[in-house]
């Protein structure tokens, strides 16, 4: 693995860095069986609630539609020093979401646009993170970033700044991609008869809002069989309380721990 100086170094000149096929194929394999699941999950509800047709290709929130999104969490342990590293701080799951880019289908992925919606600037307030579970290639549709972006363009480049300078990132399948949330991005177009598909965990200062109650969702029955890891970053310990009995609690009970800045 690239030492945390390296990391940081490209994070800070670049905005991303991809750790090169340290998934294995197994958990990706049993992640893609998963996500077509969730996917027909997802879009029942997407048109059932009326949601708009440039959904389609998403998914939201999968920690709770297939046991192996929680096992690449568990996996994923092994980046906590350098996401930990970007975040000066410890860190929270923000969302986790999935995406299937097929011919002939545009979703508002394919949009330039940046996952956190107020300009941070040099604060780590939000983390994306993608891995990719088919190989990512120039005709795929394999994601644009901007490099640098971060740094030079708090507001929207035009479509054309964009294209000038935009990289692809290129990589196999079980590679995780790691970019500055403020960083300018879009999917890219598949031209292939072969879907290209990935999961996209977000991660969060712990005083942030997730976008998702996933503490809840999941419940408290299992959670003595967590790591105090994996406890830490599906927000058991950045919870809200509801009710005074719940803010009233000993220190090591509170629903929000000290430590979480």
């Amino acid at each position: 693995m690239i030492s945390l100086d390296e990391f940081n170094q490209h994070m800070q000149e670049k905005g991303w860095f991809i750790f090169h096929e340290i998934v294995s194929m197994e958990l990706v394999n049993r992640m893609l069986n998963d996500l077509q699941f969730a996917y027909q999950t997802c879009r029942k509800i997407q048109l059932s609630n009326n949601i708009p047709e440039n959904n389609e290709g998403t998914l939201h929130h999968l920690v709770e539609l297939g046991e192996s999104f929680i096992d690449y969490l568990v996996f994923s342990e092994q980046l906590n020093p350098y996401l930990q590293s970007y975040f000066c701080s410890k860190y929270i799951l923000n969302s986790f979401g999935g995406n299937i880019n097929k011919k002939g289908i545009s979703s508002y992925a394919s949009m330039i646009h940046r996952d956190i919606r107020s300009y941070s600037a040099h604060i780590p307030l939000l983390l994306n993170t993608l891995v990719m579970l088919d190989d990512f290639i120039p005709n795929n549709g394999a994601t644009y970033l901007m490099s640098g972006s971060h740094r030079t363009h708090p507001a929207l480049p035009s479509e054309q700044e964009f294209s000038s300078v935009a990289e692809q990132a290129i990589a196999k399948a079980g590679s995780v991609l790691v970019f500055n949330s403020n960083l300018w991005h879009c999917a890219g177009k598949n031209t292939t008869d072969l879907p290209r598909r990935s999961i996209t965990p977000m991660y969060c200062r712990p005083f942030i809002k997730q976008q998702y109650d996933y503490s809840r969702a999941l419940g408290y029955d299992k959670v003595e069989q967590y790591s105090d890891w994996l406890k830490q970053t599906l927000g058991y310990r950045a919870r809200v309380p509801t009710s005074l009995s719940e803010w009233y609690q000993p220190k090591e009970k509170r629903m929000y721990q000290s430590d979480q800045g």
